[in-house]
């Protein structure tokens, strides 16, 4: 089969002077890309790469033929952005591993994300959203310390030293902050401390299957993940950070984030993969923090770190993943057993 691969690259899009300094930091070097065409291969596939979803829309007018597509596009500019590639797929006719349009959109909105997964009963932090400074009201708010982030963002998009906050007037900052240079709502959450940041990767279907669970690395002075102040174009990226890893990864608090992560993934109706990201408090209590089902496939990250805890070659392993989902599509039958 011709496999298509949907993806944004770093040098994807022109910015202009007043996008944010962080505004390409969702998007992937070209090993990502590599790596996807490798597990393509490895699948006897062909891969095809298209590029980002308006590349697509391009190429799909000029009779660009597959026959499914992997999709890790983000798009650009807008809290539809990552419906833009499923939507013409489904358009065209195209399956498409991956989460469609509708999830890819509302997990997108981490406030609609933390009601539906609240009603599911995954403890998640009281929030708060603020259109502008002017909207905060301290008679309402949740208890301090907060933190303070876009609405509709990810990869840590938005998060500064400054967005954990103290008070009132440093979340008026904040929020004004947010608000302006990403021009969306800022969600202000309960900040989660004491146990640790960790984050669960989980793929397949009928069951899906959690990964291990990894644990982030915690910057002292702040309390943020460090992951989340050295993301690309933060303002302190590559200040050299003091960090330590609080609490223990016990077997009981692994199998409890695993199950969440799951209830999650099912309650959001993700399909293929995702990653799903948690701190636990003081007490060993987990917390849902955010879901991204266009997680990154980077080399060096999560689902590799993940494949190599399990003893697994990391190209290998992403095949059986991409294989199980062609599965799901009804589209394979072939060497590859269930993955995860």
């Amino acid at each position: 089969m011709r496999i298509g691969l949907i993806y944004d690259t770093f040098d994807a899009y022109p910015w202009a002077d007043d996008d944010p300094p962080d505004a390409d930091a969702e998007y992937e070097p070209e090993e990502t890309v590599d790596t996807l065409a490798a597990a393509v291969e490895e699948m006897g596939h062909t891969p095809v790469r298209v590029g980002t979803a308006f590349d697509l829309r391009d190429r799909l007018a000029a009779g660009l033929a597959l026959d499914a597509a992997i999709n890790i596009a983000e798009g650009a500019r807008s809290r539809n952005r990552e419906a833009y590639a499923p939507i013409l797929l489904e358009m065209a006719g195209i399956p498409c591993l991956g989460s469609d349009a509708l999830t890819l959109s509302v997990t997108l909105d981490k406030a609609w994300t933390k009601t539906l997964v609240s009603a599911a009963d995954v403890p998640t932090p009281p929030h708060r959203v603020f259109g502008g400074a002017g909207e905060v009201d301290p008679a309402s708010l949740p208890p301090f310390p907060l933190i303070v982030k876009p609405r509709s963002e990810g990869t840590s998009k938005g998060i500064t030293p400054q967005s954990r906050v103290e008070t009132v007037d440093a979340l008026r900052a904040e929020v004004d902050r947010v608000t302006t240079t990403y021009r969306q709502d800022a969600l202000a959450e309960g900040f989660v401390e004491g146990g640790g940041e960790f984050t669960v990767a989980v793929v397949g279907h009928d069951p899906p299957a959690p990964l291990p669970v990894l644990q982030r690395a915690v910057e002292t002075s702040t309390g943020l993940g460090l992951h989340a102040l050295e993301h690309r174009g933060a303002p302190a990226a590559d200040a050299d950070w003091d960090y330590d890893l609080p609490g223990t990864l016990e077997p009981a608090l692994e199998d409890r984030l695993q199950a969440l992560a799951l209830r999650v993934f099912e309650t959001l109706d993700c399909r293929d993969f995702a990653r799903a990201d948690f701190r636990v408090d003081a007490d060993g209590r987990p917390w849902f923090l955010e879901v991204n089902p266009l997680p990154t496939f980077a080399p060096d990250d999560t689902f590799a770190i993940a494949a190599e805890l399990m003893g697994r070659d990391y190209v290998p392993y992403l095949a059986e993943v991409f294989s199980d989902g062609l599965r799901r599509l009804g589209l394979a039958a072939d060497q590859f057993g269930a993955s995860g």
